[in-house]
């Protein structure tokens, strides 16, 4: 569904050059999960920008569903892209209620039944008709997330582009999230690309999963390889062993150097 090859990203001329995405390649099969984890910086947010066309391709290609994408993208590049943003605070407009959120593309698009897409898309994210004409400020995080996954998916794309969907959610919601996610990938036959600095999310969600480093990718490997700390790499070792928190062992060894 996805083929991402040699993806490079560069920034500014000169000296205010920067390479954010540095020849990245990767494919994802359809109906499948991908993960790109790393450190802040990293470009795996880049990554998904560059897919959606939010930053410059400067060389490489993507392809989805075996065409490549041109830019600037059209309408047909979104109705089967979608993306879900890291803030559900700032990814949906404050003076807009939640019907004017998700009929907008609708009608960009030139949908009919928009009342009926429209309760059918909130019904598939867990809410109710009550919060249709709700503004964003008297949601909660988890139910702006929602709203905003649902304004993904009234399109009905074939993809969806997960930005951290959870970090800025408490954990108890956070899980909430991922189970829907997880839940709606399998019944809608959706493939993800889930960029996250959280194993343990990518882990629970994702079947592979690329490695990033400095806008490299340094190792592509399997959730269960995570799971089970299995690494060949040093830097997904050293992720992996950061991910496991606190130990006394590890107290130890830092205070020792």
């Amino acid at each position: 569904m996805l083929d991402i090859q040699n993806l490079k990203v560069v920034y500014g001329t000169g000296r205010l050059r920067v390479e954010a995405v540095k020849d990245v390649s990767f494919h994802v099969e359809t109906g499948a999960s991908y993960g790109l984890v790393g450190e802040s910086g990293s470009g795996k947010s880049t990554v998904l920008r560059a897919i959606c066309g939010l930053a410059p391709i400067s060389a490489g290609r993507v392809l989805v569903d075996g065409q490549e994408v041109k830019s600037p993208r059209d309408k047909a590049f979104y109705r089967t892209v979608q993306m879900v943003f890291q803030d559900p605070y700032a990814s949906l407009h404050p003076r807009h209620t939640v019907d004017r959120t998700l009929s907008e593309p609708l009608a960009i698009h030139g949908e009919k039944d928009a009342e009926a897409r429209i309760l059918q898309a909130l019904r598939e994210v867990g809410l109710g008709p009550s919060f249709r004409f709700r503004y964003p400020h008297q949601l909660s995080g988890g139910q702006r997330q929602r709203i905003a996954i649902a304004r993904a998916l009234i399109l009905r794309p074939k993809v969806l582009l997960l930005d951290e969907p959870t970090s800025a959610l408490d954990a108890s919601v956070q899980a909430e999230i991922l189970n829907l996610l997880d839940d709606l990938r399998r019944r809608m036959g959706l493939t993800y690309i889930l960029v996250s600095h959280d194993l343990a999310v990518v882990a629970h969600l994702c079947d592979r999963l690329l490695v990033m480093r400095h806008g490299e990718g340094v190792e592509e490997t399997t959730a269960a390889a995570l799971r089970s700390g299995q690494a060949s790499n040093s830097y997904t070792r050293e992720l992996i062993e950061a991910s496991r928190g606190f130990s006394r062992d590890a107290a130890k060894a830092a205070a020792a150097i």
